[in-house]
């Protein structure tokens, strides 16, 4: 334990020379004068715990020697003596912030040893009553810090923190640059200190940096003197730096007081540099926020892409189907015209060619409307959706393809199936996937069965070809990108689809116990988007 050290200051050798003997006596290191202005001149350049006075000196009163040991040391702790003890006099050690006040001539040397004993733990309880009532805004402080996740913000919320919690106008963050080797201020307020390269030899700032130590520098006080002078010169009286070294985050944070005000003290000190943890937390999640927002518009760019390439994809299987479904009315529509326009069939005839061939004109407009429904982007914001009307739009579409390779399809749908949010191009393309990828699971013909019921608060829709179903070793990744079990696939269809169905607050899953065949579950929530 580190040795107390006491400075005695009275007019009187004799006095000094008794209480310097009784002290060291009691194990306390002691360093006395007779000279007011010597004992001032001892406190610039050294630290000690308890300063005991005499009031009453020539050329400088004790009064006023208390005020100026408390500009270079604040916490130290000061007990008076005095021949003279009246009330004006309590009242005076009071307002400046004394522990004791001993009258004399000692009675015994331990009621000197017993005060000097008292004031020490007196002024301890004091700096320990102002480091709760400092600590306590810290949580706070933390709170308000963590909650703040953009970090151009909470550097200035850093800022504010400081000055507010520390008394003090003046107070800056410094963000180191690579580029510049140098760090920059990023948010400032009151007196900033500038022109800092992180360099030793560069200020109290890069000083700080180079060394990856915090400083404390009292303008009058022990220590850096071309350091105090710089504070002398932008009119500061205390300044503290600390570093701020994380992974993501390296820079330097700073607080000042004015000259006009009285300088730091530890309590001061110990709320900068927890505060200064706090602050490196907190910027560094900010950063880290900053680059899971950043993650995810990546991700929500590449998935979109990848439903634009797997629809395009899927309109690609489609075009086969579609193709001869164009193709026949084009042939009917080409041969009604052709009679149409023969002079020797009569008019009766001819109309009822024309009647035939807007007949077939509607249906192919209707079906390179369906073409154009599903290659429209449709609405991204969910809207209510008719989940029944959905899914037999996207039967109706897919149903030539399907009859051509004898696949009958097959539905069973609840009554008063309710209404659910959600944005019906992209559950479109989710059915067509799962239609599509029966048909090529059945290249002989079979049968596929669409059921739809409500459960609670969900609608379940199954999908269910007859054909050889999932092999269990492919069970576990078919939802996996570019995981395909067939011949050319993407392998990006059940990705996508598992994507666009987890957006909706939904689940698509394999129910591997209603064979025989696949069985695709669509489990969506009826209030939409959770």
């Amino acid at each position: 334990m580190a040795e107390t050290r006491i400075l005695v200051v009275d007019d009187e050798p004799g006095i000094t020379l008794l209480c310097e003997r009784l002290l060291v006596r009691a194990d306390y290191g002691v360093t006395s004068f007779t000279d007011p202005k010597e004992a001032l001149s001892y406190v610039e350049h050294n630290k000690f715990d308890l300063l005991l006075v005499d009031i009453r000196m020539p050329e400088i009163s004790g009064f006023d020697l208390i005020f100026q040991v408390k500009q270079f040391q604040p916490d130290t702790a000061v007990l008076v003596m005095t021949g003279f003890g009246t009330v004006e006099t309590a009242i005076q050690a009071l307002r400046q912030g004394v522990d004791g006040l001993l009258l004399k001539p000692f009675k015994t040397g331990e009621e000197l040893v017993q005060a000097v004993r008292q004031a020490l733990d007196d002024n301890q309880k004091k700096r320990d009553i102002a480091r709760i009532q400092a600590l306590r805004p810290l949580f706070d402080i933390t709170e308000t810090l963590l909650a703040e996740t953009r970090p151009e913000r909470l550097v200035e919320l850093v800022v504010i923190a400081i000055c507010g919690h520390l008394r003090c106008n003046n107070a800056g963050f410094y963000k180191y640059s690579a580029n510049e080797n140098s760090l920059i201020l990023q948010s400032g307020r009151g007196i900033t200190l500038t022109g800092n390269i992180s360099a030793a030899g560069s200020g109290m700032v890069g000083r700080t940096d180079a060394f990856g130590i915090p400083f404390w520098v009292n303008a009058g006080g022990p220590g850096d003197e071309g350091l105090q002078s710089d504070l002398m010169v932008l009119g500061l009286s205390s300044a503290f730096c600390a570093p701020i070294s994380r992974q993501n985050v390296h820079g330097v944070l700073y607080a000042g007081r004015n000259t006009d005000v009285a300088p730091f003290r530890e309590v001061d000190w110990e709320m900068f540099l927890l505060m200064a943890r706090q602050a490196a937390v907190a910027m560094e999640n900010a950063v880290l926020y900053e680059e899971l927002r950043e993650y995810v518009r990546r991700v929500e760019g590449s998935q979109q892409a990848l439903i634009r390439a797997e629809k395009m994809a899927a309109a690609g299987r489609l075009t086969a189907s579609i193709a001869h479904e164009i193709n026949n009315p084009l042939q009917s529509l080409q041969n009604c015209l052709h009679l149409a326009t023969r002079r020797e069939v009569p008019a009766k005839k001819q109309r009822e060619y024309i009647d035939l061939a807007n007949h077939e004109l509607i249906r192919l407009m209707n079906t390179v409307q369906r073409m154009l429904d599903f290659y429209r982007p449709g609405a991204v914001d969910p809207q209510q959706v008719n989940l029944e009307i959905l899914l037999r739009r996207v039967i109706k579409l897919l149903t030539p393809q399907l009859k051509a390779h004898a696949i009958h399809i097959s539905t069973g749908f609840s009554s008063k199936l309710p209404m659910i949010m959600a944005v019906s191009s992209q559950l479109e393309q989710v059915f067509i996937n799962l239609i599509l990828n029966a048909y090529d699971a059945m290249p002989d013909g079979g049968d596929l069965r669409i059921s739809a019921r409500q459960i609670l608060d969900n609608v379940e829709i199954f999908v269910q070809d007859s054909g050889p179903g999932v092999k269990e070793e492919n069970r576990s990744h078919i939802f996996e990108p570019f995981v395909s079990t067939k011949e050319g696939g993407t392998g990006l269809g059940l990705s996508v689809s598992y994507g666009i169905i987890a957006a909706h607050g939904g689940s698509l899953d394999l129910v591997t116990d209603r064979g025989p065949g696949a069985c695709f579950r669509v489990t969506l929530p009826v209030k939409g988007e959770s």
